[in-house]
């Protein structure tokens, strides 16, 4: 358990703006991850290991990308217990992201909306970043790298940025993830559609047999997707991953749906609908995944997941291992334990 509780802290970080929480909050544990001062949110992990994908993981709750966008924290927030960490979304040139405010909560629903679009400092700077982060993995942790495309290349030449992001972090990641979901980069869901996928998960697959053999070592790919496919797109996005040979399928992004939050304060604010209001549309995606996958396709669930039970809801529907984003927000770091002793009870 952390020395501090997290509900004594909430009020004062719900009482900021939320993106100058999150600044906030990532600054302190950037700059007391290897102090003394760690101990107010570290706790134990729970034992409970499981392989997926070839990688052996401590337990079976991550930590979602998009929290730590440069990957500054990694040692920090696995202090948490987490079995697993996944840092960016990373481009390869540094970007701001969209125009301020891009951050809104909803606490009526324990929700988010972010239309953050890809803010970080570039490759160069995130590779820094992981290759300083020890602690977590000496300790059996393991982290996974999430690239996507920068806001200022055209659509038409996505793939030379998703290679670029893939060659930069292939030496330092335990898995890469492909994020093709997030709703605040113009046209980025478009490569979902069944040719623009095709391509580049042909393109990647390719450079990745090469970096394999550069390496000695092959890294997993997995692919991340939105909540918002059809029974059709899911079902033609699992073949894809299969054709292939992709390693496993991370579902899902925040959602562009508002049904749960309609007419609540900033419910119509542009961007991705992320906690508790994504949860059944994620769970969703995942049974049908799973169905069409079958049964040992390696499949992370993420979305709206707020207590043990929810983190139960997503294994239930097929997934292999599970991710929290806006429930450490909403809950803190004892949604980590919670949600892993109840993954370990099942």
């Amino acid at each position: 358990m952390a020395m501090v509780p997290y509900a004594l802290t909430r009020p004062f970080l719900f009482g900021l703006d939320p993106e100058a929480a999150h600044d906030l909050t990532l600054g302190a544990i950037a700059r007391w991850q290897y102090t003394p001062v760690q101990c107010s949110w570290a706790q134990a992990r729970v034992n409970d290991p499981v392989t997926v994908a070839g990688l052996r993981f401590p337990n079976r709750v991550g930590l979602a990308a998009g929290l730590d966008k440069n990957g500054r924290c990694i040692d920090g927030l696995g202090a948490m217990g987490f079995g697993f960490i996944e840092v960016g979304t990373v481009t390869p040139l540094a970007q701001p992201g969209n125009p301020k405010p891009r951050m809104f909560r909803i606490p009526e629903r324990q929700a988010l909306i972010n239309r953050l679009g890809f803010n970080n400092d570039g490759l160069q700077s995130f590779v820094t970043h992981v290759r300083r982060a020890r602690r977590f993995r000496q300790d059996g942790g393991i982290v996974g790298l999430n690239i996507g495309k920068n806001a200022a290349t055209p659509i038409e030449r996505a793939v030379d940025d998703y290679l670029i992001g893939l060659d930069g972090v292939y030496p330092h990641a335990d898995y890469v993830t492909v994020n093709i979901s997030s709703p605040n980069t113009q046209n980025l869901r478009s490569l979902q559609s069944d040719e623009a996928l095709d391509r580049l998960l042909g393109a990647l697959v390719s450079r990745r047999e090469a970096l394999s053999q550069q390496h000695h070592r092959l890294v997993p790919l997995f692919l991340k997707i939105a909540p918002d496919l059809d029974d059709t797109q899911v079902t033609a996005v699992a073949a894809t991953l299969k054709r292939h040979g992709i390693d496993g399928v991370i579902a899902t992004n925040t959602t562009v749906s508002r049904e749960a939050v309609q007419g609540l304060p900033h419910a119509q604010e542009t961007g991705g609908l992320s906690g508790s209001p994504v949860l059944q549309a994620s769970n969703q995606v995942i049974a049908q995944l799973r169905a069409a996958l079958g049964p040992v396709f390696p499949i992370i669930g993420v979305g709206g997941v707020m207590s043990g039970a929810d983190a139960r809801s997503k294994m239930d529907a097929g997934a292999d291992l599970v991710q929290i984003y806006t429930g450490l927000i909403y809950k803190g770091p004892e949604l980590v334990t919670e949600a892993a002793r109840a993954l370990a009870a099942r």
